[in-house]
């Protein structure tokens, strides 16, 4: 059997994703992406209402990329839309909240007859193509997501999404159109630009405790410029948990550490020298490790294992256990940069914090810079979403980067 289009209006219901900006949903079931930038169909018409069609793939087409979708002509609610390859197996899938187009559940194969047929009112001869898919490309782009599935993450944790070879300017809008990100409970968001090979996705405001996250990379087969194409479509399904923020003040030497509104713990600190001050901005665990070798360069040549360290930034900056600095923690600065806490502090915050939890550091002399970690929350809302591609909707009220200090939820 094939999908049934929906209107609009029971869409909104669920999912409205529109330039960039999502509001974000639980959708009705497995094949239910929807993806940003979707826009409304119109099937024309001289006085007469005009026929349901499919306007592409045209029929017969060949060498067709295997992420292509169907595209109709004035589909009707009540239409419906169902695709079989050549020994019948029908493919899954859904329309997009337009109501004119309609995406397969998954990548189709290479080298492969597909019949896409369109029935309901309004449907005619033009409503039945068949068309053949590309060969396997010899030059395809990875893409990974920094998320594991199953897992369970901070409310500061970004979608964060990496491909092997840069993505080509002018195929920006058409990739960001086929990552899909839903959520439990609906929560507004955007994607954001960070590089050429690097795209984020986070909600206007931390995450909601509990809230429950799909996302599919629907690049498999999808044209990234430069001759290259995406090499597989990617899906992760995760939870977020409590909410936990960490902030750190440079005027008073103390990390506070706050868990769903209420003070924790009270931890002194020691933040980077002068030669080679802390980060002060808005930062998110990245990756936490029992214990890594840290190693200088030939300025200041060291080699010291570490234990219980937390990455904060790209950059070579952590929260970690330096039991030969306790005498100084609280009181000064003597790092190379990363947060230093006693032994017995670091194994507490280590055993509490996920990954995708906010750090924040302040009153420090060195700004965090762009890019030197996951800092989606070190820009305003309105800043956020300029990074996007795709235009971002009217109703986008700016908001403030949410500080440890200031719950946003």
């Amino acid at each position: 059997m094939g999908t049934k289009a929906r209107t609009a209006r029971t869409l909104m219901a669920t999912v409205a994703l529109v330039g960039g900006l999502a509001a974000l949903s639980a959708c009705g079931g497995p094949a239910s992406w929807h993806g940003a930038g979707d826009t409304a169909g119109s099937g024309g018409g001289t006085g007469k209402e005009a026929a349901v069609a499919i306007s592409a793939p045209a029929n017969g087409a060949t060498d067709v990329p295997t992420s292509t979708e169907i595209t109709l002509t004035a589909a009707k609610a009540g239409s419906t839309v169902t695709i079989t390859d050549a020994s019948g197996a029908e493919v899954a899938g859904s329309m997009r909240p337009d109501g004119q187009t309609w995406l397969p559940a998954t990548q189709l194969k290479y080298g492969t007859q597909y019949t896409a047929t369109v029935s309901g009112e309004g449907a005619n001869e033009a409503s039945k193509i068949s068309f053949t898919t590309m060969a396997k490309p010899g030059k395809t782009t990875n893409v990974t997501i920094a998320m594991a599935d199953g897992k369970t993450y901070g409310v500061a944790m970004p979608v964060v999404v990496r491909f092997g070879r840069e993505v080509a300017k002018d195929q920006r809008a058409n990739v960001e159109k086929r990552l899909f990100v839903t959520s439990d409970p609906p929560q507004v968001g955007a994607w954001s630009w960070f590089s050429n090979d690097e795209v984020h996705f986070r909600p206007k405001e931390y995450w909601q405790t509990g809230t429950k996250i799909s996302v599919r990379l629907a690049t498999g087969g999808l044209p990234m410029g430069n001759s290259s194409y995406g090499n597989k479509d990617v899906t992760v399904n995760a939870t977020i948990g409590r909410k936990l923020v960490l902030e750190t003040d440079d005027a008073t030497h103390q990390m506070t550490v706050t868990q769903d509104g209420q003070v924790l713990k009270t931890i002194p600190v020691s933040l980077g020298k002068s030669s080679t001050p802390s980060s002060s901005g808005n930062m998110v665990i990245m990756d936490k490790n029992k214990s890594e070798v840290f190693k200088g360069d030939a300025s200041d040549p060291y080699v010291e294992t570490v234990y219980y360290v937390q990455r904060v930034t790209t950059g070579g900056q952590y929260i970690h256990a330096a039991p030969w600095s306790e005498g100084d923690q609280g009181k000064r600065n003597v790092s190379h940069g990363c947060t230093n806490v006693s032994q017995q502090n670091a194994i507490w915050l280590y055993d509490l914090t996920l990954i995708g939890d906010p750090y924040t550091v302040k009153g420090t002399p060195r700004k965090l810079r762009e890019g030197d970690g996951w800092t989606d929350w070190d820009k305003t809302w309105d800043e956020y979403v300029k990074g996007s591609a795709l235009p971002a909707p009217a109703d986008a009220a700016p908001s403030a980067a949410p500080s440890a200090s200031a719950p946003t939820n």
